[in-house]
């Protein structure tokens, strides 16, 4: 089970295991990022981890996976991305609706859109393709990442540790918290598409 291997991998690497694992995770979304990061902070209550150890590893771990699928999109076109999902998308664990929403994001938002997708589920890996492909400035995109990255796994890793024992808790919160989160992201996505409506058929009048 991957669970147990990961989990056997952090105990047994620490750090270098995180930085690995938050580095995949990010080019390979099935592998979940909240059990990493979450039972890297219960671990920092019985070993020699810190939490500012395991959230610095995994944010450098972020940076590199997100780079890799940032120069991804900046190397292909939109034609070729949806060639690629279609056909090896269940392989890679990439579902075309999930790289819809996340085109969609960046369409609408930008460059806050690779900050505040960075705490969004799945979306906060596959944000990097967009950003490439529209050859966004690598700096700024590097700068956003590293912050919205450094804030989500503060957030995992602390609770882990907060938690004990009892870390796995946080995937509970986590499946919560993106259903809540999607539903607010649908229903920006209607308000945005109402008060884009309502402009147009203004200035038709």
């Amino acid at each position: 089970m991957i669970t147990n291997w990961i989990m056997e991998f952090i105990g047994s690497y620490g750090y270098i295991s995180i930085f690995v694992l938050i580095a995949v995770e990010n080019v390979f979304p099935p592998i979940p990022s909240e059990i990493i990061l979450a039972f890297g902070g219960f671990m920092t209550t019985y070993s020699e981890l810190t939490i500012w150890g395991v959230v610095l590893s995994a944010t450098a771990g972020s940076v590199i996976g997100a780079s890799i699928l940032y120069y991804i999109g900046y190397l292909m076109n939109l034609k070729r991305l949806n060639e690629v999902v279609n056909r090896y998308g269940g392989i890679l664990g990439l579902k075309a609706q999930n790289m819809h929403k996340a085109f969609s994001l960046f369409r609408r938002y930008r460059y806050r859109a690779v900050f505040l997708c960075r705490m969004v589920p799945i979306i906060r890996s596959l944000i990097s393709i967009p950003a490439g492909m529209s050859k966004m400035k690598f700096g700024a995109f590097i700068l956003l990442t590293s912050a919205g990255a450094f804030i989500w796994n503060i957030l995992l890793v602390s609770g882990g540790a907060l938690l004990g024992e009892s870390w796995e808790d946080v995937l509970a919160f986590i499946k919560l918290y993106q259903e809540i989160t999607y539903l607010l992201l649908a229903l920006v996505g209607a308000a945005y598409f109402v008060v884009w409506f309502y402009r147009k058929k203004k200035r038709t009048n």
